[in-house]
C-alpha cells in the first residue's frame, strides 16, 4: 500500500480544483479524503484539538484513510522529551478515538537536538505504546554525516521499529526566492542532505518544491525509484508533497502517482475539476 497526500487538508486555494468551488471549511477534510488516503496532521504540532474535533476528524474520512499526526511541540521543543509521562498519556488518550485511522505519529525534533540527546529520545521511545506506529524527523547536521551519530540514531530507530522521516527540500532551495511564498518557505524549511533510509516498515518522505513552473524533476525522479523499491520490498511508504505555498501540492501528488504508474485515487478527476467539466457541458 502507498499512502499519498499533502501537508494539510484544508486550503481556500484548492476551491474549484481539489474542492468544489463552494466547499465549506467543515467539508474540506471529507472532500480531501475522496482523493488522497493520507495527510500530514501538522495542526497537532501547534495546538491540541478538542475531543469533539478529534471525533469529527475520525468521522470525516473513510476507514482506509490514515492520518499522520505530529506530537505537540511541547514534547520536543519545550519539555525536551524529559518528564513527559503524564503529558504523553493525556495526549495519547485525546487521540484514542482516531488511532485506528492514524498511520503513524511523527516526532519532529528541533535543530538543537543533537547526538548527546539520543538517550532522551531512547527514554521517550520507551514510554510509547507499541501498538502505534511512529516516525522521527531530525534536523541536527550530525545526523546527516554518515558518522557515529547517524549510525547510533538509525540503530535506535531500527531497534524500536520506528521510521526515520526524510524531508527533501533540495528543489525548494534550488530556486531563487523571488516571491513572498518562496522567501517564507526557505526561511522556515530545513536545508539538509537527503538520506533515504527505511528504519522500519513505513518509510516517510516529505518532498518540497518551489512550484510546478520550476524544474524539480532531477530531485523528484530518484524518489520514483526509491518508492518503487520500498513497495517491492513489501513496505508501506508514506509520501507527502509540498510546494512553497501548497497551492499546487495536490497536482504534484497526482503527478507522482502517474509517473510511478501506481493506481491511486488521486489520478481521478478532483471534485472541483468534475464540477467545472459539468458546468462546461451546459
Amino acid at each position: 500500500m502507498l499512502y499519498i497526500g499533502c501537508p494539510q487538508w484544508s486550503s481556500n486555494a484548492w476551491k474549484g480544483n481539489l474542492f468544489s468551488s463552494q466547499c465549506k471549511n467543515a467539508d474540506m477534510l471529507s472532500q480531501y479524503a475522496q482523493h488522497f488516503n493520507s495527510v500530514e496532521g501538522n495542526t497537532s504540532f501547534y495546538a491540541d484539538p478538542s475531543p469533539s474535533t478529534v471525533l469529527r476528524w475520525a468521522n470525516s474520512v473513510p476507514d482506509d484513510f490514515k492520518f499522520t499526526f505530529k506530537f505537540n511541540r511541547r514534547f520536543s521543543h519545550e519539555l525536551h522529551l524529559t518528564n513527559v509521562q503524564t503529558e504523553l498519556t493525556d495526549w495519547l488518550n485525546l487521540f484514542t478515538p482516531i488511532l485506528e485511522k492514524t498511520g503513524q505519529i511523527m516526532l519532529q525534533l528541533p535543530k538543537a537536538f543533537g547526538p548527546d540527546d539520543l538517550p532522551k529520545l531512547a527514554q521517550f521511545i520507551s514510554l510509547l505504546p507499541k501498538e502505534v506506529n511512529y516516525g522521527v524527523e531530525v534536523r541536527h547536521t550530525a545526523f546527516f554525516q554518515k558518522g557515529e551519530a547517524e549510525i547510533a540514531l538509525n540503530q535506535l530507530l531500527m531497534a524500536n521499529n520506528i521510521n526515520r522521516i526524510s524531508m527533501d527540500t533540495r528543489a525548494l532551495f534550488a530556486v531563487k526566492p523571488t516571491t513572498e511564498a518562496l522567501i517564507d518557505a526557505q526561511q522556515k524549511k530545513p536545508h539538509l542532505p537527503v538520506h533515504a533510509i527505511a528504519t522500519s516498515t513505513q518509510p516517510m518522505t516529505r518532498f518540497v518544491i518551489a512550484d510546478l513552473q520550476n524544474d524539480y524533476k532531477p530531485f523528484y525522479k530518484p524518489w520514483l525509484s526509491k518508492v518503487k523499491q520500498w513497495l517491492d520490498e513489501g513496505k508501506t511508504p508514506y509520501v507527502f508533497f509540498h510546494t512553497a505555498d501548497n497551492r499546487e501540492a495536490p497536482l504534484l501528488a497526482r503527478q507522482f502517482c502517474k509517473d510511478l504508474g501506481y493506481n491511486h485515487k488521486a489520478l481521478n478527476p478532483f471534485t472541483g475539476e468534475k464540477e467545472a467539466h459539468q458546468q462546461a457541458l451546459f
